[in-house]
């Protein structure tokens, strides 16, 4: 076992690196740039001073709502209405508190993500603070209020446990949009994360303040409406597109308040991106498995004997709070995806699980883009090699992921799994990448029961419910060969979002956004200063082809989005024992 927990080790090393690694550098101002007067725009709550980069100018950090602290920690946003004076947005926006590790955790994969993250260069890096509810803006130099310029709205991913804005750089974006000669607006937007920003619990629902990551985003995309048009961007325009946990939140922001996505009686958005992530069914805030949670980090603060845990919560020191938060599982931990903080039913801000509301029409239908990577699975089984048995897999599902599936039922699941090593993910590999006796086959599984066969099944959903919305779907292909991990989870980050590989994949997937953003459709190129997001090829809708669009590096082509369809079949048949 000493090599594998090496290898565990080295992939956990580079993945703090790939999370925690700063935008790619720019070239230095040359001396015209220099002498650009720096950008300024009037906001509801003063001006605000950007900074000219390239031939783009940004804003970063703009607070939208009061500090989360003190009080106000665990609490629903407050908007920020009084004047903020004259606000520098040159520099970099903090990142909320984040949870990397279990700091109660026993094994080698805690330990040396809580090494890491200690370390003074990385916190450093990172600027963490509780004041953290901020927008920041990347829009085309001498781009001006009246332009109307579409919106790109960006919604981090991370397990809704870690992630920041600041570490998303739209730079490379609009630069490329502006070459495709559809230039947009970019925005992106802090929310809490972690025990700040999806506790659960009695407590939590009583009080109020649940699912407080998402009315961050909400209050995020307010502020949009109210400001965006002093940048130069068209508030009736908004695309809002997120990876991963990222995407689940575009999902819930269709789905809030029964789909009423309206703010000043007008839409907050009007199309979706989706990469990798939509719906994830869940148990409500108060359910066992959520009251475990919030009583861990009672119990890890020192608060059980408080009258008021909730109250005690909100008068810890900042490191004692972050510390007995982050004392549950992580999503890199053994536990996986089966996520300690996450977005819960509350009965009013998400007001029932999101696939009911998806089947129910009870969501804002608007048209989207969503796919999924080849081998979503592979990134989160690294962490159970203990797990080498169908019975053995079989209870791992059942008491870490769906306590109300029976045993019967996840072995009729796991039985359409093949664990012949040829099978399972990394896909199409044969006998290569099994790390550990049955890791292809959890993988697989893992892969498609949160990402890739969900995917399916919210569209067939959401198809049901609004026939004539349209939607396009794909799968990302363009790291295959990659050993163990395949394309994995988290890989199209490079390619799509900073295009750090000028290839095929990289520039159609942008072409194809721009285009979205422009006319809600990936194959119409018209508006902007040209045509120049041409499409090498047309991507069907998926009501009328069920066709993905499946990205290669250096190519693409139409598949048939029907495989592991006794997979598929279980799940959709079985959702209501899939809760988390």
């Amino acid at each position: 076992m000493k090599g594998f927990s090496n290898v565990l080790v080295a992939i956990t090393l580079a993945l703090v690196g790939l999370v925690a690694a700063a935008p790619p550098e720019l070239p230095p101002a040359t001396p015209a740039m220099e002498k650009r007067a720096l950008p300024t725009v009037i906001t509801t709550t003063g001006p605000v001073i950007g900074k000219p980069v390239l031939v783009t100018e940004t804003f970063n950090g703009i607070p939208f709502a009061l500090p989360p602290t003190g009080p106000l920690r665990l609490k629903p946003p407050v908007r920020l209405n009084s004047s903020i004076g004259t606000f520098d947005a040159t520099g970099i926006a903090n990142a909320c508190p984040q949870f990397f590790a279990n700091t109660a955790g026993n094994d080698l994969i805690s330990q040396v993500l809580g090494a890491v993250t200690s370390l003074p260069f990385f916190q450093t890096a990172l600027q963490v603070s509780e004041d953290c509810l901020t927008i920041s803006v990347t829009r085309p130099a001498g781009t001006k209020a009246g332009d109307k310029l579409p919106v790109l709205f960006w919604i981090f991913g991370g397990g809704f446990e870690l992630g920041w804005s600041s570490m998303y750089d739209g730079t490379g974006l609009v630069t490329n949009a502006i070459a495709f000669g559809k230039p947009y607006v970019f925005v992106a937007v802090n929310y809490r994360v972690g025990g700040f920003g999806f506790l659960p619990g009695k407590e939590v629902l009583k009080d109020g303040s649940t699912n407080l990551g998402l009315l961050d985003q909400r209050m995020g995309l307010e502020w949009v409406s109210d400001n965006i048009a002093a940048f130069g961007g068209d508030p009736a325009k908004v695309t809002i597109w997120g990876e991963s946990a990222g995407a689940i939140s575009v999902l819930d922001q269709m789905a809030l308040y029964n789909g009423n996505n309206k703010y000043n009686g007008k839409a907050l958005f009007r199309g979706a991106i989706m990469n990798s992530g939509s719906v994830i069914p869940a148990d409500p805030v108060d359910c066992p498995k959520g009251q475990a949670v919030y009583n861990q980090v009672v119990s890890q603060a020192g608060c059980s004997s408080a009258a008021d845990t909730l109250a005690c919560l909100r008068a810890l020191p900042y490191d004692k709070y972050l510390k007995a938060a982050n004392s549950v599982p992580a999503i890199l931990s053994y536990n996986s995806v089966a996520l300690s903080y996450l977005p819960r039913p509350d009965g009013k801000v998400l007001t029932k699980s999101p696939e009911v509301l998806i089947a129910t029409g009870q969501y804002a239908a608007v048209p989207m883009i969503i796919g999924d990577q080849e081998d979503e699975g592979t990134l989160f089984s690294l962490f159970q090699s203990n797990i080498t048995t169908t019975p053995k897999l079989v209870q791992y599902l059942s008491s870490v992921f769906f306590s109300s599936a029976t045993a019967a039922q996840l072995t009729t699941l796991v039985s359409t799994y093949d664990a012949f090593l040829t099978e399972g993910s990394p896909f199409r590999t044969g006998i290569l990448n099994e790390v550990y006796p049955g890791f292809k086959r959890i993988a697989a599984i893992l892969g498609d029961l949160v990402f890739t066969l969900t995917r399916r099944a919210f569209l067939n959903l959401a198809l049901a419910s609004n026939p004539s919305v349209p939607a396009w779907s794909y799968l990302s292909s363009y790291d295959y060969g990659t050993p163990i991990m395949g394309t994995f989870h988290g890989s199209d980050l490079l390619q799509v979002f900073y295009g750090l590989l000028p290839n095929y994949a990289s520039k159609s997937i942008q072409s194809y956004y721009a285009n979205f953003v422009y006319n809600q459709d990936p194959n119409v190129a018209t508006g902007g200063t040209s045509a120049k997001s041409k499409v090498a090829m047309d991507w069907p809708q998926w009501a009328k082809s069920k066709q993905l669009m499946n990205f290669y590096a250096n190519n693409a082509g139409l598949i048939d989005d029907n495989f592991r369809s006794d997979s598929y079949e279980w799940i959709a048949a079985n959702v209501g024992s899939l809760y988390i």
